[in-house]
This record gives structure tokens, sequence and C-alpha cells, in this order.
């Protein structure tokens, strides 16, 4: 066998997802859609909170699945993008004025362009080669946030607090409704495009670069371009996300970004199921909830309980909610029979 076959003949690092399984149905998409409308009318605005973290982690889970699903790039360095997209959106409201609103497609904007230019470097890298890259920019990002020469804008180690936004036109709903829906339409209006994109060209580019990148380069994929493409738009949503993170919280500071929170990112793809869009949702609850259960269950071994959980969700279900849902969905076809 020659050294090509030898390589097309790799497992690919990445299991290829299928682009039907990538979504939900139009049917159970319509009911999710409702629970999530209706649910805030009838729960407290902590709750309502809770569901808007949710909301906007699982926009920073679906960028980071894109990456990773979509084109087969290992990135832990997720949250120095979400933490350029909350300072950027904080600094534009408290320092220039901008309206909140505004300040997202700018974050998104800036973010595109960092991601776009931090591919090109790392082109060259695979693998964990790239995790490690990526993890390097993490760990460096809240050290940067805290230099002097940034201090009058980023508020140096004491960070900057953002004014919460109210609801427009006098609408009589509280501020964390207000912001609960408002995030919930920028994250539908994600969704959407990431699943147009995913089935797009560019996303058939690439899903042939995450299967096999000697053979994408064969048909004529151009793996450079579309590699750097795929850092760009995670990056871009990731920002959009920390925009959202940073209204909805008020403050943002470097300590906010450690690479603790690119783990968690990272751990939200998995536990959600690598390829499948819908699972970042419930990446996201995985990783707001389950340490609130494991300090409930022990507060001196919150940490232990965390990972004994993580290791029952990944033995009983190693590709994550993906599979709970194939799962439910063929259990549902035989009882449709019966």
């Amino acid at each position: 066998m020659s050294a090509v076959e030898d390589v097309v003949t790799e497992a690919p690092a990445v299991e290829a997802v299928p682009k039907r399984s990538m979504t939900l149905g139009y049917g159970t998409s319509l009911v999710v859609l409702a629970a999530l409308i209706l649910t805030p009318l009838f729960v407290k605005n902590f709750i309502i909170f809770q569901m808007t973290q949710i909301l906007y982690f699982g926009l920073a889970v679906l960028a980071l699945n894109i990456l990773t699903g979509g084109s087969g790039q290992f990135s832990l360095g997720q949250s120095a993008f979400y933490a350029v997209g909350a300072y950027t959106s904080a600094i534009l409201m408290e320092h220039v004025g901008m309206n909140y609103a505004l300040t997202l497609p700018v974050a998104g904007a800036i973010c595109f362009g960092f991601g776009f230019l931090f591919g090109q470097p790392a082109l060259r890298l695979s693998g964990v080669y790239l995790a490690l890259a990526t993890f390097a920019l993490a760990v460096a990002m809240p050290q940067l946030l805290k230099l002097g020469y940034f201090e009058h804008w980023t508020g140096g180690v004491q960070g900057l607090v953002v004014t919460k936004p109210d609801a427009p036109f006098g609408l009589p709903m509280s501020q964390d409704m207000w912001l609960y829906y408002f995030t919930l339409a920028i994250t539908i209006a994600i969704y959407i495009f990431s699943v147009n994109l995913l089935k797009s060209r560019s996303g058939r580019a690439f899903m042939a670069i995450r299967d096999n990148e000697i053979a994408a380069s064969a048909m004529g994929v151009d793996v450079a371009l579309y590699k750097t493409l795929a850092f760009g738009v995670s990056a871009g949503i990731t920002g959009v996300a920390g925009g959202l993170g940073a209204i909805a919280v008020q403050f943002v500071a470097p300590d906010s970004f450690t690479i603790t929170l690119a783990i968690q990112l990272f751990l939200g793809m998995v536990v959600g199921g690598v390829g499948w869009l819908p699972g970042s949702i419930v990446g996201a609850a995985f990783i707001i909830f389950v340490p609130n259960i494991a300090e409930g269950i022990s507060k001196g071994l919150s940490g232990a309980v965390f990972g004994v959980l993580l290791f029952l969700v990944i033995f009983l279900v190693p590709h994550g909610a993906r599979q709970v849902a194939i799962v439910a969905q063929q259990l549902i076809g035989k009882l449709k029979k019966t």
C-alpha cells in the first residue's frame, strides 16, 4: 500500500455527521420554539436570567461546533474570542454610548477578523498541536486585558460595569424578560444561518476537509481558505455570544474569561454531541446547571462530584445528546408502528 493510500484510509479525527442529523425536524423545532417563548411567562426573573445564560452560552458552543464538528479543527481558545466580543460591546456601550443592539454586529465583525487572522498561522497546525496553540491564546488573553495600556478602556483588573437595557417602546416587561427575548431572537437567527451555512457549498467544503483534507484538496477545495473561514465564522459567532453575555451579566473582567471558560465550552460541545447543532443548547445547560447540582450534593467535594457526573454522561452516552435524540426517535417510530 502506498503512502497516499495510507493517509486516505486513516480514521477521521471527528466522526462524520449526516446532514439530516444536524438539525431537528420541523415538528420538534416548533415544539421547542414554543417552549422557549412561553416558559418565561410563568417563571421568576432569576430563572429567566438562567435561560438567557443558556442561550448565549449555547451560541458559543454552537460556534465551536461549526469549527470542530463542521471543519474538524480543535480549539481550546474560544474564551479569547468570547472575551473580545464581551469587551467590544461593553466599551462601545459605556465609553462610546452606542446602542447595545448595534454593538453586537461590531463585536461579531471584530472577532471574525481576529479569528480569520489567527487561522492563518494555524494552517500549519492540526490535531493536538492546533489545540495547544489555541490553548496558549486562551491563557494569554486575560493577562493582555489587564495591561495598563488598555486600562482606560477595559477597567484593568477591576473590570467594567455595563448598564442593563430597559425594554423598548414602553413594553410592560422586566429587563430580564426583554433581554431574554432579545437574546432568543438573535440565537434563532444565528442558528438558522449556521444550519444554512453547513448545508451550503462552504459547509460541504468544511465537512470534506474534516473527513479527509488530502481528498478535499484533490477535489479542488481551497483548504487554506475554508479552514481560516471556519475559524473566522466560529470566532464571529462567539464574539456575538460574548457581547450578549456582557449585556446580561452587566459586568466584564479579565478573570471571567480564563481557560476554564474555554474548557467549559468544549465540554458543552461534547455533551451536546459533536456536529449536532441543537445539542449546543443541551451542552450549555449542562455546563450551567450540573456544577450547581454537584455543589448541592457536596459543597466540599463539588469538583469530584462533577467529575463523576461527567464520567457517567460520557460513559453512558458517548455521542452526547445526539445519541439520546436518535434513541428517542427510534422509540417513537416503534410506538407509531404498534
